[in-house]
């Protein structure tokens, strides 16, 4: 990677410098993936944290899942160019403090039920990190999407396989 104080103008300098540290600060989830051990499982745990504060608001239940269904997206468009900014800082592909997909893959997981007990939460955990550490067909080709689609896409792939895995359990077990 090239050092950041490059042949620019002090004033392009400094806007680049500023556009990496806030793209750093989303993919890193506020420094979340910076944790020593674990990143990703902390990353999971912001994105179950969010899933349940969704899941607590004051409003009928198909709507919960709706919310759920906007947040995701919308932190599913700016982790994009987030992580792609992050490879790019860190100088590596896919670097593990980069944890916004794990976000979005975790709240993909309960999109059904944002509002699930405390069992289905941790089986929703458990089985999403099972799927995006086994990574299956899709997930492994999403992963070599160029930038922050690779990175992004593989672990939406292993909410999609947690979300199905969660929905065909609830289904055995009610």
């Amino acid at each position: 990677m090239k050092p950041l104080r490059q042949k620019l103008p002090i004033r392009q300098r400094r806007t680049v410098a500023k556009k990496r540290s806030a793209s750093v600060w989303i993919a890193t989830c506020a420094g979340a993936g910076f944790l020593p051990i674990a990143p990703g499982t902390a990353g999971a745990l912001v994105g179950l944290g969010l899933t349940v504060a969704i899941g607590y608001l004051p409003s009928p239940q198909p709507w919960r899942s709706v919310v759920l269904v906007f947040a995701a997206a919308a932190l599913c468009a700016i982790g994009i160019g987030a992580a792609t900014d992050a490879e790019k800082y860190f100088g590596r592909k896919d670097p593990g403090q980069v944890v916004i997909d794990e976000v979005v893959g975790q709240m993909l997981t309960f999109l059904i039920h944002p509002d699930a007990g405390w069992k289905w939460l941790l089986a929703g955990f458990l089985l999403f990190r099972a799927f995006d550490v086994l990574k299956p067909f899709p997930a492994r080709q999403a992963e070599r999407l160029p930038g922050g689609w690779g990175i992004i896409l593989d672990d939406v792939a292993a909410g999609g396989y947690a979300l199905a895995a969660l929905t065909v359990l609830g289904l055995i077990f009610k």
